[in-house]
């Protein structure tokens, strides 16, 4: 029996206080409910990690309180754990059309979600979901079909914006719906938890038709074949490329597997509309097009060392050969961390003579993420009780914190989350309460999980200063004695054969640790093995300054 005395708490496990993995849960007595489930991409630190994931132990340990998983958009950071996540979890999942087709795309790819599990929702529609009453409303993003939620509870409704900016003209004509959340403002709001992204750029986000009217340009200047690597997931943006490219007579071709799988669920759900004349080629048959009637649109916009743009930049791309004089377009802003990955694909691109348009040189790239203005517009229409800035580092929070001061929230009434927040919600206070389990999972090929902090730390270590094998015989017959080595085997660390006397020298140090254990008649392995790394390590620190990984063999002859 609900009970208007407690509390609706909202639990971020992602997407807050960084950029990427989004997740948030929201708690009422025995109800939950998750809005989205995506990846982050890993830094330079986390070496040989694919992809990062939310940590959904908290879910877990309260599957059964869950009534549904609810998204709101499909591009990769809200969508991309879900293959990892919604197996461990078997929870119905709620979306709009093309994000439930390109969640399906990728459970092709992975075991198949039950599709009894699955729903297709549209906006305006009413899910009951235990103590929650949900309902999507559409806003405008770089993607279609993006909703924010109402979550209308026993104490009041709060409002979930999703990502959004404000797009008065938008390329499907379906407008934020700005009239439906003045309404519940007039209604009243207890809380909003609203995108932070862009709260720190002054003025409004451009409407993605400027960068139409951009490419067409520069489409018409290009005497080459045009490469536009840009987000997959951007179907406004790969619309207005295809059609300008109709216009000017240029066949299109479509690479990289991100890209392909968009592509391919947008048409087959009508979201992508292709032009009368079959404009669509294989890569396969590129080498019978004229260089000046292609366009190849491509992933590898964030320059990651295995997407299509950057093997076609070093030449290791199968099919596409980047040529002297062939434009290529990067249609998207680098995320935070990548800016040294975009930048070599770039000088690669130059170096072949490539002419490369970015979003400084013209307006190639317009984000998805609202503006301060837009921001203001928002929190204004909606009038919350409370606000929780989301989806943003912790100086994108901030930043949307003091855009409340402007609009007269004092710092009681705003909430700056953390991984784990637990911020407690009641009819007149808002409050922090105990934080729950949060954090990240990496993935690495198909482990899930098994890469922690000593495993890095050691990959660290190893890319670093390398590593130094150390091979000895002892005798099993006692008294025992060192029958062969240490010999040394050197990865990483020095080239042998250029380093005869160092190599030597460790020898005769690893020698004489063993044989000091070994006159103790000390044959315990981690003993003689603790001697070795602790020896040859100070020796090698000595005479190089570096500390390669040492990991000893012993053979009992």
């Amino acid at each position: 029996m609900s009970s208007k005395t407690s509390k609706l708490s909202v639990i971020p496990l992602g997407g807050t206080g960084e950029i990427g993995k989004n997740i948030i849960a929201f708690e009422y007595e025995d109800s939950i409910i998750v809005i989205d489930g995506g990846v982050k991409f890993p830094d330079e630190e986390l070496l040989g990690i694919d992809l990062v994931i939310p940590d959904i132990a908290y879910l877990e340990k309260n599957r059964e309180r869950i009534k549904g998983l609810f998204i709101t958009h499909g591009h990769e950071d809200h969508i991309g754990g879900l293959p990892f996540i919604l197996p461990q979890l078997n929870i119905p999942i709620y979306g709009t059309k093309l994000t439930i087709g390109l969640v399906m795309a990728k459970f092709q790819e992975r075991a198949p979600y039950p599709e009894s599990l699955v729903h297709t929702i549209e906006p305006g529609e009413l899910i009951q979901a235990g103590a929650f009453q949900v309902e999507a409303f559409r806003v405008t993003h770089s993607i279609p079909d993006a909703v924010g939620y109402s979550l209308l509870t026993p104490i009041g409704r709060v409002v979930y914006t999703g990502d959004f900016k404000v797009d008065y003209t938008p390329i499907d004509g379906q407008n934020m719906e700005l009239g439906k959340l003045a309404g519940w403002g007039e209604e009243g709001i207890l809380a909003l938890i609203c995108d932070s992204t862009n709260a720190e750029r002054p003025g409004v986000t451009m409407s993605e038709r400027v960068v139409g009217k951009t490419l067409r340009e520069w489409f018409e200047r290009a005497e080459g074949k045009i490469i536009l690597a840009s987000f997959a997931s951007n179907v406004h943006r790969i619309q207005q490329a295809i059609d300008a490219a109709d216009d000017i007579g240029r066949k299109v071709c479509v690479v990289g597997r991100s890209m392909e799988s968009v592509v391919r669920t947008a048409i087959e759900m009508g979201y992508l509309k292709m032009p009368a004349q079959e404009i669509l080629i294989e890569s396969s048959e590129v080498d019978k097009i004229p260089r000046s009637g292609l366009l190849v649109l491509t992933t590898g916009s964030q320059g990651e060392p295995l997407a299509a743009l950057t093997r076609m930049a070093t030449g290791s791309h199968r099919q596409i050969k980047v040529e002297t004089g062939d434009m290529v377009i990067i249609a998207a802003t680098p995320i935070p961390g990548n800016e040294k990955l975009v930048g070599k694909t770039i000088n690669h691109l130059y170096q072949i003579g490539a002419e490369v348009v970015t979003k400084e040189m013209g307006q190639v790239h317009v984000s998805g993420h609202a503006n301060q203005e837009e921001l203001k517009l928002v929190i204004r229409l909606a009038r919350p009780r409370f606000l929780i800035p989301h989806h943003g580092e912790v100086r994108h929070q901030v930043a949307l914190r003091r855009i409340g001061h402007m609009l007269g929230y004092e710092d009681k009434d705003i909430a700056l989350t953390q991984l784990g927040s637990r911020v407690e919600l009641s009819a007149d206070r808002m409050e922090f309460g105990a934080s729950v389990e949060a954090g990240s999972v990496n993935i690495d090929g198909l482990g899930v999980g098994d890469v922690g902090q000593i495993v890095l730390r050691d990959r660290q270590q190893l890319a670093q200063d390398g590593v130094v094998i150390v091979v000895a015989a002892i005798s099993k017959a006692k008294p025992c004695t060192l029958i062969s080595g240490p010999d040394i085997i050197s990865r990483g660390f020095t080239f042998m054969k250029d380093a005869a006397e160092l190599i030597e020298g460790a020898q005769k140090v690893g020698n004489s640790a063993l044989t000091v254990q070994l006159e103790k008649d000390q044959i315990e392995w981690v003993t003689l093995k603790g001697a070795l790394r602790d020896s040859l390590g100070n020796y090698f620190w000595e005479k190089t300054h570096r500390r390669p990984m040492i990991l000893p063999v012993l053979v009992s002859i």
